[in-house]
């Protein structure tokens, strides 16, 4: 959520950040896999790998429709949390929240603002604006829609968000872009071509682990590029919104060359 997910589309990547080793697919814990990348200690900063491979088949826990991807990113992490299942919920369905959230750029070297604009939606039409979804409107089965712009983008994007478990122990949330994302007149990433999906599970009285994977298919724009520093910028800057982790007070996690 940015879930404006600038991909860094055309590179042949295959990066690991920080101390993971290369795996060959991305594993994510469903049915009680081992996930890759794994989970690191609570206060650490989360682990991060990238794939670029168009023949990686998602698991169903996704919930993704079958289209090949072009990016796939997956960030793992740990981390405190004290007030429930419920009050995550409500993390993720303050959209308005997210307005003035802070990543760090790679090109300015600085702390930036990377989601500019953002709302709740009362339907699938841009500019039906309410207010933010209760973690009661966020039940199991439930699909809502948001709008929101970063600031690098030419105008606001609408998503939507479908809530594919919310019990006491576990959430998963599943997103993807219902509008296209456009820069300078240009399309770069057609409906339904940024897709991803969070999962936070309770693994203690109030630890909690997060796996976020993301995928660009291969119906995004060629011209889509930026560098794979700046996209696990935008990741962690999410991973810390939704853990309850101020932004800016830890080192970036690929601070870039």
């Amino acid at each position: 959520m940015s879930f404006l997910y600038w991909a860094a589309i055309g590179s042949a990547l295959a990066l690991a950040w920080p101390g993971e080793a290369k795996a060959d697919a991305p594993r994510p814990p469903c049915e009680g896999a081992t996930p890759v990348p794994g989970y690191p200690a609570p206060g650490a900063a989360p682990a991060v790998l990238t794939w670029t491979d168009d023949a990686w088949s998602a698991p169903a826990c996704l919930g993704w429709q079958r289209a090949r991807s072009r990016l796939i990113v997956a960030l793992a992490g740990s981390f405190r949390h004290a007030g429930g299942a419920q009050t995550l919920l409500a993390r993720f369905g303050a959209i308005s929240v997210l307005r003035g959230l802070r990543y760090w750029s790679v090109t300015d070297r600085a702390w930036r603002v990377l989601i500019t604009d953002g709302a709740a939606l009362s339907g699938p039409e841009p500019g039906s604006r309410r207010p933010d979804f209760s973690a009661a409107e966020l039940a199991v089965g439930a699909t809502v829609y948001f709008e929101q712009q970063e600031g690098r983008s030419s105008g606001a994007v609408v998503y939507r968000m479908r809530v594919l478990e919310a019990g006491a122990a576990k959430v998963v949330i599943a997103t993807d872009n219902v509008t296209p994302v456009r820069a300078f007149f240009v399309t770069l990433f057609p409906p339904g071509s940024l897709r991803a999906t969070y999962l936070l599970e309770r693994r203690g009285p109030d630890l909690w682990s997060f796996y976020g994977i993301s995928s660009t298919t291969v119906e995004a724009s060629a011209l889509a590029s930026v560098s794979p520093a700046s996209y696990i910028n935008r990741a962690a800057a999410l991973y810390y919104h939704f853990a309850g982790i101020p932004a800016g007070r830890q080192a970036p996690l690929a601070p870039g060359a």
